[in-house]
């Protein structure tokens, strides 16, 4: 354990710029906590999908999902108000992320927004949605020449 005069970030700053480019992986957005962020499951059935994605400290309206041209997205926004001290007192130390995650996911092009259910429920985002059944390629009739 390291005292606190280091900070949390001791390690990140030591191999960083410009002693070893690789490592510097910092995301000012969401800090060295972006790859937990909408880890998914997905699920094959006999006639359908389902996905299942961890959206952890987002509300129901701040989640969104769309379907365009064959891909469903899902993006998650979350603001933390900067005003927030007031009679509560001043913040020491934030650790709370703000901002934006999305992931996409090929679906097909034959998916329409009607066909896909959706529910959130204790940070969990669940979608399923049918298989598209697969296109065959025509037969290719050939003629003998004689």
């Amino acid at each position: 354990m390291l005292p606190s005069i280091f900070g949390e970030r001791l390690f990140d700053e030591f191999f960083g710029e410009p002693f070893m480019p690789a490592f510097n992986r910092h995301d000012p957005l969401f800090g060295k906590n972006a790859r937990n962020l909408m880890k998914t499951d997905v699920r094959e059935l006999d006639n359908a999908y389902e996905l299942d994605i961890d959206l952890p400290g987002f509300k129901k309206d701040e989640v969104k999902i769309e379907l365009d041209g064959g891909y469903l997205t899902i993006s998650a926004a979350k603001g933390l108000k900067k005003d927030e001290e007031g009679s509560k007192g001043q913040y020491l130390r934030r650790e709370r992320y703000t901002g934006e995650c999305s992931r996409s996911f090929y679906v097909g092009e034959d998916l329409e927004p009607k066909d896909v259910s959706a529910t959130f429920e204790d940070g969990i985002l669940k979608l399923s949605f049918p298989k598209t059944p697969e296109r065959k390629e025509p037969e290719k009739k050939t003629i003998a020449i004689a």
